[in-house]
Protein backbone atom coordinates (compact mmCIF):
# COMPACT_ATOMS: atom_id res chain seq x y z
CA UNK A 1 0.00 0.00 0.00
CA UNK A 2 0.96 3.85 -0.46
CA UNK A 3 -0.07 7.20 0.04
CA UNK A 4 -0.05 10.18 -1.65
CA UNK A 5 1.61 13.58 -0.60
CA UNK A 6 1.65 16.80 -2.49
CA UNK A 7 1.79 20.05 -1.43
CA UNK A 8 -0.64 22.85 -0.75
CA UNK A 9 -0.20 24.66 -4.33
CA UNK A 10 -2.41 21.84 -5.86
CA UNK A 11 -5.26 23.98 -4.40
CA UNK A 12 -8.10 20.92 -3.98
CA UNK A 13 -10.83 21.72 -1.99
CA UNK A 14 -10.54 19.37 1.28
CA UNK A 15 -13.92 17.14 0.31
CA UNK A 16 -11.36 16.21 -2.58
CA UNK A 17 -8.21 15.64 -0.16
CA UNK A 18 -10.70 13.43 1.81
CA UNK A 19 -12.02 11.29 -0.80
CA UNK A 20 -8.79 10.43 -2.37
CA UNK A 21 -7.54 10.17 0.99
CA UNK A 22 -4.41 12.37 0.13
CA UNK A 23 -1.71 14.22 2.74
CA UNK A 24 -1.80 18.47 1.72
CA UNK A 25 1.57 19.70 2.90
CA UNK A 26 0.65 23.84 3.19
CA UNK A 27 2.49 26.44 2.35
CA UNK A 28 3.08 29.57 4.24
CA UNK A 29 1.67 32.96 3.99
CA UNK A 30 3.09 36.34 5.17
CA UNK A 31 1.57 39.55 4.57
CA UNK A 32 4.00 41.61 6.56
CA UNK A 33 7.22 39.87 5.96
CA UNK A 34 7.68 38.70 9.44
CA UNK A 35 4.59 36.31 10.83
CA UNK A 36 4.19 33.39 8.24
CA UNK A 37 0.71 31.26 8.43
CA UNK A 38 0.05 27.93 7.12
CA UNK A 39 -2.73 28.29 4.13
CA UNK A 40 -5.72 26.55 4.54
CA UNK A 41 -4.99 25.84 8.74
CA UNK A 42 -4.03 29.13 10.00
CA UNK A 43 -5.46 31.46 7.21
CA UNK A 44 -8.11 30.37 4.60
CA UNK A 45 -7.93 31.45 0.95
CA UNK A 46 -11.01 33.87 1.35
CA UNK A 47 -9.25 35.79 3.38
CA UNK A 48 -5.89 35.81 1.63
CA UNK A 49 -7.97 37.20 -0.72
CA UNK A 50 -9.76 39.28 0.85
CA UNK A 51 -6.57 40.93 2.39
CA UNK A 52 -5.00 41.82 -1.40
CA UNK A 53 -8.34 43.48 -2.06
CA UNK A 54 -8.31 45.38 0.87
CA UNK A 55 -4.73 46.30 0.95
CA UNK A 56 -3.97 47.12 -2.36
CA UNK A 57 -0.73 48.57 -1.71
CA UNK A 58 0.39 45.35 -0.11
CA UNK A 59 2.20 42.06 -1.78
CA UNK A 60 1.76 39.39 0.02
CA UNK A 61 4.02 36.55 -0.17
CA UNK A 62 4.35 32.81 0.19
CA UNK A 63 7.27 30.29 1.51
CA UNK A 64 7.38 26.67 0.60
CA UNK A 65 6.90 23.95 3.03
CA UNK A 66 10.00 23.07 5.24
CA UNK A 67 12.24 19.83 5.72
CA UNK A 68 10.16 19.40 8.83
CA UNK A 69 6.77 19.50 7.32
CA UNK A 70 7.86 17.10 5.02
CA UNK A 71 9.18 14.86 7.11
CA UNK A 72 6.60 14.91 9.99
CA UNK A 73 3.95 13.73 7.37
CA UNK A 74 6.45 11.26 6.14
CA UNK A 75 7.24 9.15 9.07
CA UNK A 76 3.27 9.38 9.99
CA UNK A 77 3.15 7.24 6.69
CA UNK A 78 6.21 5.70 6.90
CA UNK A 79 5.78 3.64 10.49
CA UNK A 80 2.49 2.52 9.07
CA UNK A 81 5.21 0.88 7.11
CA UNK A 82 3.31 2.26 4.06
CA UNK A 83 5.33 3.73 0.93
CA UNK A 84 4.94 7.13 -0.29
CA UNK A 85 4.73 8.94 -3.46
CA UNK A 86 5.15 12.77 -3.77
CA UNK A 87 3.79 15.20 -5.96
CA UNK A 88 5.01 18.65 -5.76
CA UNK A 89 4.59 22.09 -7.91
CA UNK A 90 7.03 22.97 -10.29
CA UNK A 91 10.90 23.09 -9.51
CA UNK A 92 10.69 26.55 -11.85
CA UNK A 93 8.13 28.09 -9.12
CA UNK A 94 9.45 26.63 -5.96
CA UNK A 95 11.92 24.54 -3.63
CA UNK A 96 8.57 22.23 -2.42
CA UNK A 97 10.17 19.56 -4.42
CA UNK A 98 13.85 20.11 -3.23
CA UNK A 99 12.29 19.88 0.92
CA UNK A 100 10.30 16.93 -0.27
CA UNK A 101 13.88 15.44 -1.10
CA UNK A 102 16.00 16.38 1.53
CA UNK A 103 13.19 15.02 3.92
CA UNK A 104 13.64 11.47 1.77
CA UNK A 105 17.20 11.64 2.18
CA UNK A 106 16.89 12.20 6.17
CA UNK A 107 14.55 9.13 6.51
CA UNK A 108 15.01 6.41 3.76
CA UNK A 109 18.03 5.12 5.89
CA UNK A 110 15.82 4.70 9.10
CA UNK A 111 12.68 2.80 6.70
CA UNK A 112 14.85 0.71 4.17
CA UNK A 113 11.89 -1.24 3.65
CA UNK A 114 9.70 1.48 2.25
CA UNK A 115 9.86 3.31 -0.90
CA UNK A 116 9.63 6.88 -1.34
CA UNK A 117 9.40 8.84 -4.79
CA UNK A 118 8.80 12.49 -5.17
CA UNK A 119 7.97 14.03 -8.35
CA UNK A 120 8.23 17.49 -9.78
CA UNK A 121 4.88 17.63 -11.55
CA UNK A 122 6.22 20.37 -14.00
CA UNK A 123 2.73 22.10 -12.95
CA UNK A 124 1.06 24.06 -10.40
CA UNK A 125 -2.06 25.26 -8.94
CA UNK A 126 -5.53 23.90 -10.28
CA UNK A 127 -3.14 21.89 -12.66
CA UNK A 128 -1.39 19.85 -10.24
CA UNK A 129 -4.73 19.06 -8.62
CA UNK A 130 -5.58 17.61 -11.67
CA UNK A 131 -2.35 15.55 -12.06
CA UNK A 132 -2.55 14.39 -8.00
CA UNK A 133 -6.32 13.45 -8.59
CA UNK A 134 -5.29 10.90 -11.57
CA UNK A 135 -3.02 9.42 -9.13
CA UNK A 136 -5.64 8.93 -6.40
CA UNK A 137 -8.00 7.54 -9.35
CA UNK A 138 -5.24 4.95 -10.18
CA UNK A 139 -4.85 4.20 -6.53
CA UNK A 140 -8.34 3.41 -6.13
CA UNK A 141 -9.10 1.77 -8.99
CA UNK A 142 -6.00 -0.90 -8.03
CA UNK A 143 -2.74 0.52 -9.86
CA UNK A 144 0.55 -0.53 -8.26
CA UNK A 145 2.92 1.90 -7.33
CA UNK A 146 5.50 1.68 -10.13
CA UNK A 147 2.38 1.92 -12.49
CA UNK A 148 1.19 5.25 -11.21
CA UNK A 149 4.62 6.55 -11.39
CA UNK A 150 5.00 5.43 -14.56
CA UNK A 151 1.74 7.09 -15.95
CA UNK A 152 1.89 10.19 -13.75
CA UNK A 153 5.51 10.75 -15.66
CA UNK A 154 3.92 10.46 -19.03
CA UNK A 155 0.95 12.86 -18.23
CA UNK A 156 2.20 15.66 -16.51
CA UNK A 157 3.75 16.66 -19.98
CA UNK A 158 0.30 17.01 -21.32
CA UNK A 159 -1.16 19.91 -18.69
CA UNK A 160 -1.66 23.57 -19.53
CA UNK A 161 -3.47 26.56 -17.90
CA UNK A 162 -4.71 29.00 -20.34
CA UNK A 163 -5.91 32.13 -18.09
CA UNK A 164 -6.06 35.85 -17.53
CA UNK A 165 -5.69 38.63 -14.37
CA UNK A 166 -7.34 41.67 -13.18
CA UNK A 167 -4.27 43.87 -13.95
CA UNK A 168 -0.48 43.62 -14.30
CA UNK A 169 0.62 44.95 -11.46
CA UNK A 170 1.31 41.89 -9.05
CA UNK A 171 2.87 40.22 -12.42
CA UNK A 172 5.11 43.65 -12.71
CA UNK A 173 6.06 43.48 -9.03
CA UNK A 174 6.70 40.05 -9.31
CA UNK A 175 9.45 40.78 -11.92
CA UNK A 176 7.31 38.07 -14.68
CA UNK A 177 6.56 41.13 -16.95
CA UNK A 178 8.94 44.29 -17.69
CA UNK A 179 7.19 47.10 -15.91
CA UNK A 180 7.58 49.75 -19.53
CA UNK A 181 5.25 46.81 -20.80
CA UNK A 182 3.47 47.28 -17.50
CA UNK A 183 2.82 50.72 -17.71
CA UNK A 184 1.63 50.91 -21.76
CA UNK A 185 -0.65 48.21 -20.14
CA UNK A 186 -2.33 50.11 -17.52
CA UNK A 187 -2.20 52.81 -19.46
CA UNK A 188 -4.47 50.80 -22.13
CA UNK A 189 -6.35 49.10 -20.32
CA UNK A 190 -4.71 45.89 -21.67
CA UNK A 191 -5.93 42.49 -19.81
CA UNK A 192 -2.59 40.02 -20.30
CA UNK A 193 -3.66 36.18 -21.61
CA UNK A 194 -1.28 33.83 -20.20
CA UNK A 195 -0.24 29.75 -20.37
CA UNK A 196 1.21 27.80 -18.40
CA UNK A 197 3.23 24.82 -20.07
CA UNK A 198 6.49 22.71 -19.39
CA UNK A 199 6.81 24.75 -15.81
CA UNK A 200 6.69 28.48 -16.92
CA UNK A 201 4.46 30.91 -17.69
CA UNK A 202 4.59 32.12 -21.22
CA UNK A 203 2.24 35.30 -22.84
CA UNK A 204 -0.09 34.26 -25.48
CA UNK A 205 -1.55 37.44 -26.41
CA UNK A 206 -3.99 40.38 -24.75
CA UNK A 207 -7.13 42.16 -24.59
CA UNK A 208 -8.82 45.02 -24.26
CA UNK A 209 -11.51 44.36 -21.21
CA UNK A 210 -12.17 41.73 -18.48
CA UNK A 211 -14.99 40.11 -20.34
CA UNK A 212 -13.05 39.55 -23.02
CA UNK A 213 -10.10 38.48 -22.00
CA UNK A 214 -12.42 35.79 -20.43
CA UNK A 215 -14.02 34.89 -23.54
CA UNK A 216 -10.30 34.84 -25.52
CA UNK A 217 -8.89 32.05 -22.60
CA UNK A 218 -12.03 29.92 -23.83
CA UNK A 219 -11.13 30.55 -27.82
CA UNK A 220 -7.38 29.58 -26.81
CA UNK A 221 -8.74 26.65 -24.94
CA UNK A 222 -10.34 25.31 -28.05
CA UNK A 223 -7.74 26.28 -30.72
CA UNK A 224 -5.34 24.30 -28.68
CA UNK A 225 -7.56 21.54 -29.20
CA UNK A 226 -8.27 22.13 -32.81
CA UNK A 227 -4.37 22.95 -33.42
CA UNK A 228 -3.17 19.78 -31.99
CA UNK A 229 -5.60 17.46 -33.32
CA UNK A 230 -5.91 16.33 -29.72
CA UNK A 231 -9.22 14.88 -28.06
CA UNK A 232 -11.11 16.62 -25.51
CA UNK A 233 -12.95 13.64 -24.37
CA UNK A 234 -9.26 12.17 -23.15
CA UNK A 235 -8.60 15.24 -20.88
CA UNK A 236 -9.78 16.20 -17.89
CA UNK A 237 -10.40 20.06 -17.46
CA UNK A 238 -10.34 22.47 -14.12
CA UNK A 239 -11.60 25.91 -13.57
CA UNK A 240 -9.76 28.16 -11.59
CA UNK A 241 -10.61 31.57 -10.06
CA UNK A 242 -9.44 34.36 -7.28
CA UNK A 243 -11.34 36.17 -5.22
CA UNK A 244 -14.89 36.06 -6.84
CA UNK A 245 -16.53 32.62 -6.70
CA UNK A 246 -19.85 34.08 -8.68
CA UNK A 247 -17.16 34.98 -11.25
CA UNK A 248 -15.78 31.55 -11.53
CA UNK A 249 -19.15 29.92 -11.60
CA UNK A 250 -20.19 32.01 -14.61
CA UNK A 251 -16.82 31.00 -16.43
CA UNK A 252 -17.45 27.52 -15.96
CA UNK A 253 -20.78 27.22 -17.31
CA UNK A 254 -19.46 29.56 -20.51
CA UNK A 255 -16.65 27.00 -20.61
CA UNK A 256 -19.31 23.94 -20.78
CA UNK A 257 -21.19 25.79 -23.32
CA UNK A 258 -18.78 26.80 -25.24
CA UNK A 259 -16.77 23.31 -25.57
CA UNK A 260 -20.37 21.88 -26.55
CA UNK A 261 -20.61 24.33 -29.51
CA UNK A 262 -17.09 24.37 -30.68
CA UNK A 263 -15.70 20.57 -29.96
CA UNK A 264 -17.88 18.00 -31.17
CA UNK A 265 -20.92 18.34 -28.66
CA UNK A 266 -18.46 17.79 -26.17
CA UNK A 267 -20.78 17.29 -22.64
CA UNK A 268 -18.23 16.48 -20.27
CA UNK A 269 -18.27 17.73 -16.62
CA UNK A 270 -15.84 20.45 -15.78
CA UNK A 271 -15.37 20.71 -11.88
CA UNK A 272 -14.11 24.45 -10.11
CA UNK A 273 -11.35 24.94 -7.42
CA UNK A 274 -10.45 27.63 -5.88
CA UNK A 275 -6.99 29.02 -6.89
CA UNK A 276 -4.57 29.27 -3.60
CA UNK A 277 -2.28 31.55 -2.43
CA UNK A 278 0.50 30.24 -4.22
CA UNK A 279 -0.14 31.65 -7.06
CA UNK A 280 -2.41 34.59 -5.67
CA UNK A 281 0.66 36.25 -4.83
CA UNK A 282 1.92 36.52 -8.56
CA UNK A 283 -1.36 37.38 -10.56
CA UNK A 284 -3.36 39.15 -7.75
CA UNK A 285 -7.21 38.47 -6.52
CA UNK A 286 -8.57 38.45 -9.77
CA UNK A 287 -7.46 35.04 -11.97
CA UNK A 288 -9.28 33.27 -13.71
CA UNK A 289 -8.79 30.66 -16.24
CA UNK A 290 -8.73 26.55 -17.50
CA UNK A 291 -6.41 23.97 -16.13
CA UNK A 292 -6.35 20.62 -18.36
CA UNK A 293 -4.47 17.53 -18.16
CA UNK A 294 -4.74 14.09 -20.47
CA UNK A 295 -6.18 11.08 -18.43
CA UNK A 296 -4.12 8.94 -17.36
CA UNK A 297 -6.20 5.59 -18.88
CA UNK A 298 -6.02 7.99 -22.23
CA UNK A 299 -2.52 7.95 -22.17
Amino acid sequence: MFQIVTDGSCDLEQALVEQYQLHVVPFYITKDGLTHQKEKEDISVEEFYQFMVDHIDVFPKTSMPSVQDYMRVFESILENKEDILCICITTKFSGSYNSALTAKQMLEAHYPLQRITIIDSTVNTVLQGLLVLEAGKMRLNGYEYAEVIEKIEMIKETGRIFFTVGNFEYLIHGGRIGKVAGVAAKTLGIKPLIVLRDGEIFASGVTRGREKSKRKVIENVIDYFRENHLNPYDYAFCVGYGYDKKEGEVFQKLLESSLKEKLSGFNEPIFIQHIGATIGVHTGPYPIGVGLIKKYNKS
